[in-house]
């Protein structure tokens, strides 16, 4: 009967102002709690149309992230939100009303919420259903092994069209059988955080038939697992990119190219972000890595180019030697590891990443590469030398073991050598924040003392081998 008491309500509809009205095109009315009784609410009058009645998918958006600050960044969110409680205000505003029904999401559940979605996009069932039992939805003494099987079995087929194609809606449905078998739990907090989520689903594809809540809401919930300082999801993060020591860069790529989904600006929802020009988007991906909250990231990144400029050198190296002495190519010995090769490719994939130029996938193609004149003097040298490299591969005259090394090595200088792929990625650089540049500007001897780091560690490796 607690809904009854208007002078809770008002409470709650205070709170929930406080910490999501200054959300933009979010509007909480104001509540009089000092006039406020036990059995009379005193509020502001808010005049519009239901949400449901009109098809408005930016307030759709706007509803997504709001949804998400309240169930993933604060904790207290609206537990009542049908279509008789979410209006659109006659001014364009998301309107919310009835703080009668509110939930608190302590915080432990909204990381384990968090990395449950994670695993889930990612395919991960096995530590999903670890999650399951950390959000109290599976006791601790489940059989985690037949719980993965079957976790496997409901959602393979659901998350293989990609995150932005899930159905929350199918993928309750899906689960059902599987609750019923391992004798699932459903908390109350679970329960209503479900039923919020529906809730907006449903209203959303009465103007969109296609719409899927947690396709909108992933992106952020990806920039949160990018930037948050939390010790628990910076170690679900390092988990999430790396396998035995191997890192990841197609999970990174993803979780990069989601977060630059979470917008909510009216010309950015007509116009997703991965139609918008690729000079924009290393601009964000750069901006971002330099900030304070993407320094966990940034040092992930510098580690992976460490790898693999360390890993180049060394394959630059084995090609002039066998280039030199090619009566010497059946006797010689690459230094190059199969952890070497891993590290070449992720170097490319990285310079791709921030480029976000294509390129091409076969080392046997020779590409012609167009600078202006003034490009000429600064890879001119290197344009030959990838031409002599991808020449070389081509011709079947690189010793064998060597080719697939050489090939990587080939692509990654040819990333490097293209003025047209490289400069995209320096011609931001003075747009960036006067702050951000002189970040930018640290990243060389970073970068420099963690080759020398390498190199030393190698060497001492080879001399007690």
């Amino acid at each position: 009967m607690q809904e009854l008491d208007y002078k809770i309500e008002a409470k709650n509809g205070l709170k929930f102002r406080q910490l999501y009205g200054g959300i933009q095109d979010v509007l909480i009315p104001e509540m009089y709690v000092e006039q406020t009784t036990r059995k009379v609410l005193i509020m502001e009058w808010v005049e519009g149309q239901k949400l449901s009645e009109v098809k408005d998918l930016y307030l759709i958006e706007v509803g997504v992230y709001c949804s998400f600050n309240q169930l993933l960044e604060k904790g207290f969110y609206h537990a009542d939100p049908h279509p008789g409680n979410l209006f659109r205000s006659y001014d364009g505003k998301l309107a919310y009303i009835d703080f009668g029904m509110m939930g608190e999401f302590k915080e432990e559940l909204r990381e384990g919420f968090i990395e449950a979605c994670l695993h889930l996009v990612n395919r991960d069932f096995d530590a999903l259903a670890k999650d399951f039992v950390t959000l109290g939805l599976l006791p601790p003494t489940a059989e985690k092994e037949a719980v993965t099987k079957a976790l496997t079995g409901v959602f393979q087929n659901a998350v293989a069209k990609g995150v932005r194609n899930i159905s929350f809606g199918d993928l309750l449905g899906n689960l059902g059988a599987t609750m019923y078998k391992f004798k699932f739990r459903i908390p109350s907090y679970f329960s209503l955080v479900i039923r919020s989520l529906a809730v907006l689903e449903g209203i959303a594809i009465s103007s969109n038939p296609n719409y899927k809540v947690l396709g909108s809401t992933y992106p952020y919930i990806a920039r949160k697992v990018l930037t948050d300082s939390s010790p628990q999801l910076k170690s679900s993060l390092v988990a999430l990119l790396y396998k035995e020591g191997v890192f990841r860069i197609d999970r990174l790529e993803s979780l990069l190219t989601e977060s630059l989904r979470a917008r909510t600006e009216k010309a950015l929802i007509k116009k997703q972000t991965e139609d918008t020009d690729s000079r924009l988007i290393t601009k964000e991906i750069l901006s971002f890595t330099l900030t304070e909250k993407g320094a966990f990231v940034r040092e992930i990144l510098l580690q992976e180019f460490a790898k693999g400029l360390d890993a180049l050198g060394i394959a630059t190296l084995d090609y002039f030697t066998s280039a030199v002495i090619p009566f010497a190519a059946p006797f010689s010995f690459s230094s190059l590891t199969e952890e070497d090769r891993i590290n070449l490719t992720n170097l490319r994939r990285l310079l791709l990443l921030l480029s976000r130029v294509q390129s091409s996938k076969s080392a046997s193609v020779v590409r012609v590469l167009l600078v202006q004149d003034h490009d000429a003097v600064h890879c001119d040298v290197f344009k030959q030398l990838v031409i002599i490299i991808l020449q070389e591969v081509k011709e079947g005259s690189i010793y064998k073991n060597q080719t697939t090394y050489s090939e990587e090595a080939s692509l990654v200088f040819y990333q490097l050598a293209s003025a047209q792929e490289v400069l995209p990625i320096l011609s931001v650089i003075p747009e960036l924040p006067p702050e951000l540049q002189q970040e930018f500007l640290h990243l060389p001897a970073d970068l420099a003392g963690r080759l020398i780091s390498r190199a030393a560690a190698r060497t001492i490796r080879r001399m007690f081998l």
